[in-house]
């Protein structure tokens, strides 16, 4: 059955409803229970607008314990924060500002409350020098100033809020709200035009479906789990072997992909590689396999760095591509 939220665990609040985890969030709450999920986006973001959702730079102090009093809030997913790698390294006051400043101040909004904080984090606070299947013991060393500013929000939340739950994600596959915010958007938009992608052989990552994902942050409010999880998928997937996926499911011209090592990325930004997560602890603590297979159908796992050439068994579109990348097929069981 659906996991619920009790009726003391709302309204619910999700801050950066801009991002892929975040939006996908935001509507399967809303979906959910209506006006008792709010959404907060940047206020200059005035694009993404409509019912529930609240322009708020909750890096300004006072801003986003406004939003939590006028509302009654009772628990809070925070998706939040700047993860333009380029845009950070090269304004580390403004990544400090976004995803430092705005997790303190979000901390003092809720300090000496129930609230509920779960908080998402990413696998790129690791380097990925090693063999990946990352466990949340390892110790993180981030190569970028993104994965910097990450740890120190972690850091913050661990040792201020240790009731709350913190979630490293991975790459969270599912629609954007302006098509072009996530790893699928991007690439498939570069196709879409007939231009080159370069992907990255060795930048390895565990990617979800946002499907999964939802499931597993209703389960951890409606238990009321704290501590810190990794939240990655079953599957480790280079970058040039997701944009294969991308490119041969999605229909497109294969020609248009190309793969580097990621040393040829240029040294903004550096890259991570393996950054392959172990979700082991949170499938222990849920008490089931919290995330499907993604892609679910295995016809669409790449084999070879030709794969997506190979055109002759069925026939790839961009239909196709938002049914099975997007969105999982069926829906898990719990409880």
């Amino acid at each position: 059955m659906l996991t619920r939220l009790s009726p003391a665990q709302l309204p619910l609040l999700i801050t950066g409803i801009a991002g892929v985890a975040g939006f996908n969030a935001f509507n399967y709450f809303r979906r959910l229970y209506g006006d008792q999920v709010v959404g907060v986006r940047p206020e200059n973001n005035w694009p993404l607008s409509g019912p529930g959702i609240i322009g708020c730079d909750f890096e300004r102090p006072g801003e986003i314990q406004k939003v939590i009093a006028e509302r009654g809030i009772q628990s809070i997913l925070n998706a939040g924060g700047s993860c333009r790698l380029k845009a950070c390294e090269l304004d580390p006051t403004m990544a400090q500002r976004v995803n430092v400043q705005g997790i303190e101040n979000l901390l003092n909004a809720v300090d000496g409350s129930e609230i509920h904080l779960i908080h998402l984090s990413i696998d790129l606070v690791f380097s990925g020098k090693g063999d990946g299947g990352h466990v949340e013991t390892d110790a993180t060393d981030p190569v970028t100033v993104y994965g910097k500013t990450m740890v120190a929000a972690e850091q913050l939340v661990l040792a201020r809020r240790p009731t709350s739950c913190i979630l490293r994600i991975s790459l969270p596959m599912g629609v954007s709200f302006n098509g072009h915010a996530g790893a699928i958007d991007w690439i498939q938009s570069r196709f879409a035009k007939d231009k080159p992608a370069t992907l990255y052989f060795d930048e390895i990552r565990t990617p979800t479906y946002t499907d999964c994902l939802n499931e597993v942050i209703a389960e951890v409010f409606s238990r009321r789990i704290s501590g810190l999880f990794h939240a990655g998928g079953q599957k480790r997937w280079s970058l040039y072997q997701i944009a294969q996926i991308v490119n041969r499911v999605g229909g497109y011209d294969p020609d248009w992909l190309h793969g580097c090592p990621r040393i040829d990325a240029g040294p903004v930004p550096p890259r991570a590689g393996d950054v392959t997560m172990n979700s082991d602890r949170l499938e222990q603590t849920l008490g089931r396999p919290p995330f499907a297979l993604w892609p679910e159908n295995q016809d669409y796992w790449p084999d070879s760095e030709t794969w997506h050439f190979s055109r002759s068994d069925w026939t790839g579109s961009p239909e196709l591509l938002e049914k099975m990348l997007y969105h999982r097929s069926v829906r898990q069981i719990s409880g």
